[in-house]
């Protein structure tokens, strides 16, 4: 099988030309090579074909993170189908609205939740559902080495969808962004470029896969640079510290540093051979900036990006990295500060919308276009919703977001989810859910529940009735009991005023909050 017209596919594949027995990733039970990962995304491929996944077709995916898993990424592309990674930690629920809403031909889980999740397809018209677990077991791989070969590549365009990663939405309805070939190429090439990523490069992946940072940034980047990753499951601490001395660049959140700098291990020796520490899907505490830089001689590399965008802008590799700003436009990539009312362009130094524009854009929210006019004006430019302003340096400093998003440990939370389900509960008369500082998560997820009158509703009851409904990402790590919301004029509530208030809750006394009822 040959991807020379697949766009993304043949981008990804052609570092490792003719360098089959490199190794692309490490992992405790040994090494994977390129050969052996693209061997395997060319059979997964056959396999999405012979069940029935035609170009533009999407193929879902819920597992566990492998190497197996990026492999199904790669082969959904060979086939030219369309990619939705969905998060571990969704629940049947969760995961029942994503089937019927993407309308995927292939539904691939955990053999672990298939008997939970069968229903949910089955009620969603999924045709096929099939498994792959964290060893790369499953009903897929026995499809994947079964399967006849494809006869014929699958040419896609740059235009052509590569995949649908889903952001949810202020209103609690998620919206699945709809990302091309040439969007996912555009910002791997930016990076490798911005960030001099080449084959000798060893990147620590402890990221999720099901997320733009693990999947498009640190993966598609290794791929297309062609260098290795050591490969871990899962954020560890103690594992990361032991690879640091074999490896180049790692790519974290904020969590990962704060928690790293909180392990003895982590000295200026243990990472004497590193080049490059990138941090993004949550803001960067300067505080953490500073100690990082003294504890290893390393700066951070702050960089910001969306899932509807790719990655927009980073402080540069050869330059000042300052804290408290995402840095300069990628190449390619355009940055505009506009009045958020009327989307007039704004002097330089003044707060205002950001808006972007460029090869990484996407393509609109899938079966939304009225959402998708709204937020991607006609001139190309993106409405992100984010808050910043350009300094005369031309650094980029996010101030605060338009939306209510709350983004806590890497991970997007929309509160109007959250106070849906609270607000259906017996003895809530309304909640408010807001995100406030948080040492380890960047942001704690806070619900504030005013009771209804007699109602006997508890912090605990609320917790409780929200477990195995929504991801633990987005369940509130404090419930509070309030008397009241505080209201504009309009009657809307001042969400600013509840984050001003408990803005010390996770960093201070919260002794001091007198809406605490607790």
């Amino acid at each position: 099988m040959t991807d020379t017209d697949n766009h993304l596919a043949h981008r990804l594949r052609a570092a490792s030309r003719d360098r089959e027995q490199a190794v692309f990733a490490e992992r405790p039970d040994g090494g994977v090579t390129y050969g052996r990962l693209w061997t395997q995304a060319e059979q997964t491929a056959a396999a999405l074909v012979a069940a029935g996944v035609r170009p533009g077709d999407r193929v879902a995916a819920q597992v566990e993170k492998s190497v197996e898993a990026l492999a199904l990424y790669l082969g959904t592309v060979l086939a030219g189908a369309v990619f939705l990674p969905l998060n571990t930690a969704y629940t049947a629920e969760e995961i029942g609205y994503f089937l019927g809403d993407a309308s995927p031909t292939v539904f691939v889980c955990d053999p672990t939740r298939r008997a939970a999740l069968d229903t949910v397809a089955a009620a969603a018209g999924v045709g096929c559902v099939l498994t792959l677990d964290g060893a790369g077991a499953g009903t897929l791989a026995e499809r994947r080495v079964a399967a006849p070969p494809i006869p014929a590549d699958v040419p896609r365009a740059a235009t052509d969808l590569a995949a649908i990663l889903y952001t949810s939405g202020t209103t609690g309805r998620s919206k699945g962004a709809m990302l091309s070939h040439g969007n996912l190429v555009s910002n791997a090439e930016a990076l490798v470029e911005t960030w001099r990523f080449t084959a000798a490069d060893r990147l620590i992946h402890a990221l999720p896969i099901f997320h733009t940072h693990g999947l498009f940034v640190a993966t598609n980047v290794t791929l297309l640079a062609g260098g290795s990753l050591l490969f871990h499951r899962k954020f560890d601490a103690d594992a990361v510290v032991a690879d640091l001395p074999r490896a180049t660049a790692m790519m974290g959140v904020p969590t990962f540093y704060t928690r790293l700098l909180a392990h003895p291990g982590l000295t200026a020796d243990a990472t004497a051979r590193m080049r490059l520490f990138v941090s993004g899907s949550a803001p960067l505490l300067a505080e953490t900036h500073r100690q990082w830089h003294a504890r290893t001689g390393h700066a951070i590399l702050e960089r910001y990006g969306m899932t509807e965008t790719n990655m927009i802008a980073s402080n540069p590799y050869a330059g000042e990295r300052r804290a408290g700003t995402v840095g300069f436009p990628l190449p390619g990539v355009e940055v505009a500060i506009t009045d958020p009312e009327s989307g007039a362009p704004l002097p330089q130094g003044t707060v205002g919308m950001i808006e972007v524009r460029g090869p990484n854009v996407f393509r609109g929210y899938w079966q939304m276009p009225d959402k998708t006019a709204q937020e991607l004006r006609a001139n190309g430019f993106f409405v992100t919703g984010d808050l910043g302003r350009l300094d005369a340096e031309g650094y980029l400093a996010i101030v605060g977001r338009a939306k209510d998003l709350i983004i806590s440990g890497g991970f997007n939370v929309y509160p109007k989810e959250i106070e849906s389900l609270i607000d259906d509960l017996d003895g809530v008369a309304e909640s408010a859910v807001i995100g406030v500082p948080h040492p380890d998560f960047g942001e704690g997820v806070v619900a504030l529940v005013v009771p209804a009158h007699g109602g006997a509703i508890t912090p605990v009851a609320v917790q409780t009735a929200l477990d195995g409904r929504i991801a633990r990402y987005k369940q509130p790590k404090r419930v509070l009991m309030v008397a009241e919301l505080p209201r504009n004029t309009m009657g809307k509530v001042q969400k600013s005023h509840l984050r001003d208030a408990y803005a010390d809750l996770f960093t201070g006394d919260p002794g001091g909050h007198k809406a605490d009822l607790t």
